[in-house]
């Protein structure tokens, strides 16, 4: 009985042993299969067993081979772009390596840079096999790893070429300036010394054999041009001289002509323009600058004047100085050059006053500055010298500040102001006197115009006539 017993329970025991066994391979295998992107079905307590569980395991099985499998396609493909894309950075690099190697021409660099180019080529082609035939790597990993260090190997020497590259061009751009530093040095040489040339009295070679029977307007204005010429440049040369003594520019324009607003800096050169012009034009409408006295007749007046004319037109400056020290005309270079240049500004220039302790002493200083005053005062004497002998002499007249411009009177030396317009968007119509730059001359009924800086004004003024403005 007890033998029976035993045999009827022994069955029972290996039931329930191989029910928990089947219930731990479930959780294990449905636990392995969510890992692998594998749906489980939830298990509540109980396990039934409908008879196809065998069937369910096997088909749990295949399900999770065949995501290894997959797993480990995507990886080798993954490994194999990574070696692609490290061939393609190859490739580029020799490429930037064969550019920069033609410029300047180096053929070992280019022969080495055509090997690693066509290797690289090679290699992509066997790479396309190896993806058509599905051979990969068998250790994806360190085939990664290796092919990321080749593209940054490459991208690092793209990196340095192009470096080299921009090192190069650098180079080139800073020779480029030195020649064209070089050709503006020129440049400026060969235009002062075409400003030397025109400063001279050969221009006025126009003037030769002319009488005074033959004298009109377009003489006097030729005239009148290359001392506009010679006045402009010495104010080049007194700026140049007061930067290098850093004066405040700015305060000086201001001290000549006050509240005036200048298109730009450059424009601020018309305002010490005027400065001279005023000093120098100073008594121009009458002989001699009233320095000398000379009571003649009218037409004996003018022929002394016109034969003074073509007695210097053609005397260079320090001829003229040297063998008649005591003329008027060299007395009208002491007092012209004591009256332009103040004290302060020469003691600031030149760092004392011995140029103008030698012109007191009735003597004239062999400097550069001084020499162009005297070209310039040369100039101005000569315009004088022809006014005067002209019936009715030339008179001068200026235009005061404010006025209204005239094309018949007036001459813009800053055409900007014509192109501007106002905060409405509208042309202003009529921009005004700042200051005469140069002075006008009327000959007879001849009007040469004078040159003024125009400025912008809302106030509209009464239009003025130069015959009243002095």
């Amino acid at each position: 009985m007890d033998s029976v017993k035993l045999s009827a329970a022994t069955p029972s025991k290996n039931r329930l042993a191989r029910t928990f066994a089947k219930v731990l391979h479930l959780r294990a295998v449905t636990g392995i299969a969510t890992q692998g992107g594998i749906k489980k079905d939830k298990i509540e307590g109980k396990v039934k067993d409908d008879g196809n569980m065998d069937k369910r395991r096997g088909n749990w099985s295949q399900s999770f081979d065949s995501s290894n499998e997959e797993l480990e396609d995507e990886v080798a493909v993954k490994a194999l772009l990574a070696k692609l894309f490290a061939s393609i950075s190859s490739v580029k690099a020799a490429y930037a390596q064969v550019q920069y190697a033609q410029s300047p021409y180096d053929s070992d660099g280019i022969q080495a840079a055509d090997e690693l180019l066509v290797s690289e080529l090679k290699n992509l082609s066997e790479l396309k096999q190896c993806y058509l035939k599905k051979q990969y790597d068998p250790s994806p990993q360190s085939v990664m790893l290796a092919a990321e260090i080749k593209e940054q190997q490459s991208v690092l020497k793209t990196y340095e070429i192009m470096g080299k590259k921009l090192e190069s061009q650098v180079r080139l751009k800073d020779s480029e300036i030195i020649f064209l530093r070089e050709k503006l040095e020129e440049a400026n040489r060969q235009n002062r010394g075409i400003v030397k040339i025109l400063n001279q009295s050969g221009p006025l070679f126009v003037l030769d054999n002319l009488h005074i029977s033959g004298l009109s307007p377009t003489h006097f204005v030729t005239v009148l041009r290359h001392t506009v010429r010679s006045i402009r440049s010495f104010v080049r040369l007194m700026v140049e001289e007061m930067r290098s003594a850093s004066w405040d520019i700015d305060a000086a324009v201001n001290a000549i002509e006050q509240n005036v607003v200048f298109w730009n800096d450059d424009r601020k050169c018309f305002a010490f323009e005027s400065f001279v012009c005023r000093e120098m034009f100073n008594s121009f409408q009458f002989p001699n600058f009233s320095l000398q006295d000379e009571s003649l007749p009218d037409k004996k007046q003018q022929l002394l004047f016109f034969a003074r004319f073509n007695g210097m037109k053609s005397m260079k400056t320090k001829e003229l100085l040297a063998q008649k020290p005591r003329s008027t005309f060299a007395t009208f270079c002491r007092i012209k050059y004591l009256r332009l240049i103040h004290p302060k500004l020469e003691s600031s220039l030149f760092g004392d006053l011995s140029q103008r302790n030698v012109v007191k002493a009735g003597e004239f200083p062999n400097t550069t500055f001084f020499n162009s005053f005297a070209e310039m005062a040369k100039r101005v004497w000569l315009l004088h010298c022809l006014a005067f002998s002209f019936e009715p002499e030339a008179s001068i007249f200026h235009v005061r500040k404010g006025c209204q411009f005239s094309e018949v009177y007036m001459a813009s030396v800053n055409d900007e102001v014509f192109l501007s317009s106002g905060s409405d968007g509208t042309m202003e119509s009529d921009p005004q006197v700042a200051f005469t730059a140069v002075p006008g001359f009327r000959i007879g009924k001849t009007v040469i115009q004078c040159q003024v800086y125009l400025s912008q004004f809302k106030t509209k003024l009464k239009k003025n006539n130069p015959d009243n403005q002095r």
